[in-house]
Order: structure tokens, then sequence, then C-alpha cells
């Protein structure tokens, strides 16, 4: 997350273009007849904003105007589906924001990068695995769990120094090229969290993932040498 100090007006301004119009498409994308009138995916709802909440006020704020916290966004787009988990990174920011811990001229910004980008990489992840149709549970899991949530740590990352490199009001370390050998310690958390979240959830509670097949990955495999009666 990023302060507000450390933009330029120009990077506030395109994210807030780039951030509403998003949020306003999933507002009238999101399956609101099917939400009110079934009780377990308003539950469902309610609590994965209140965790994604609570999980991002759990971060590291540097003094610089930087903060650092896991994402879970790859997890709320299973969950969820795209609409829904567009609106839910928008409630917890703006739960963030009446707290005080996030800037309002820099909310637009944050919401691209920790909202609009991780349901990205995940519904792109998502639509690849079910175009192709694999049988084997572990594609799902590891394809649309552990792997999007990896890149997602990555693309956040190396689009946010980017673009405090262009504003060129945060001055940059000295050992950046060093830097590569720390990503894996940013994107193996984020990817265990959100991977080993699905695949409790694919094997406690499949029906609440909006994004999983169940007919194909659970039904029992078929065996061509077993003999018929």
């Amino acid at each position: 997350m990023i302060a507000a100090s450390l933009l330029s007006p120009t990077s506030m301004v395109v994210g807030w273009c780039l951030y509403v119009p998003v949020v306003l498409w999933a507002v009238w994308r999101a399956p609101w007849l099917e939400l009110f009138s079934d009780r377990r995916r308003q539950h469902l709802l309610f609590g994965t904003m209140l965790a994604l909440f609570v999980l991002w006020l759990v971060r590291r704020d540097f003094m610089s105007g930087l903060s650092y916290h896991f994402i879970g966004m790859t997890a709320v787009t299973l969950l969820l589906d795209w609409p829904l988990a567009v609106l839910a990174g928008a409630v917890a920011q703006y739960g963030l924001l009446l707290l005080g811990r996030q800037d309002l001229a820099a909310l637009g910004l944050n919401g691209v990068l920790l909202v609009l980008l991780p349901v990205l990489i995940a519904e792109v992840c998502a639509l690849q695995v079910e175009r192709r149709q694999p049988r084997n549970l572990f594609v799902y899991i590891f394809g649309c769990g552990f792997f999007p949530a990896a890149l997602t740590a990555l693309c956040c990352l190396l689009l946010a120094l980017g673009v405090l490199w262009l504003d060129g009001r945060f001055p940059m370390p000295p050992w950046l090229d060093e830097f590569a050998g720390y990503l894996w310690l940013i994107m193996f958390p984020e990817a265990f969290i959100n991977g080993m979240l699905i695949s409790a959830l694919v094997v406690f509670q499949p029906e609440w993932l909006e994004t999983f097949n169940r007919t194909r990955y659970l039904q029992a495999p078929w065996k061509d040498d077993e003999p018929r009666r």
C-alpha cells in the first residue's frame, strides 16, 4: 500500500479513473438476485469482507510511507467470482479508510494494485484452467490457487515500484539490483496462504467456491479395465 505523499497527482488521478469504472461495472455485473435469495452466499460475502479487512490490518508500516501486507484476493476471487470479489475488496478498503489506515487520495491507485490486478490475474488463470477442462483436482489447486497468488504478489510489487519510480518522489534504495532475491520471500507466503485456503475449501466446503466444477473434479474416475456386468 502506498501513501498519497509518495504519489504524483497524475498517478492518483489515473488510479481513480481505472478503479471507479471497474467498481461500477462490478456493481452492474454482480448477481444481486441470487445474493438476496441465498442466505448462505450473503454470509459468505460478509464473512469474506471481514476476513479481508482483518488481513489487511495485519501489516508493516514503514516510515517512508509504504506498507506491506498480504493480499488474499486470489482466494476471494475463487470464492465469490470477480464482481463480488471487487466489491469485497472495495469495502475492505473503505474500512481501512474509516480507520485512518489509508489515504483517500491514494485509494484509487491502491485499489488498482490490491484489488483489480489480483482479481484480473486470478480470473484469467481460472478461465485458462477451465478452458482446458482438466480432471485432476491438483490442477485446479495449483493452477488457480498457488500460482496466481504468487504471480499476483510479483506483479503488484513490480507495478508499485514502477509507479514510484515514474513519480520520482520515493528515493530508490541502492541495493535494488539485489531485490530479486527478496521476491521469493514475498511470493511464497502469499501463494501458501491462498493455496492452502483453497485446498481446505476444496476438501471440506467445495460448494463455497464459485469457480470450482464439482461435477468434473470430484466425480469417480472411470476405469476401462474394470469388468462389466
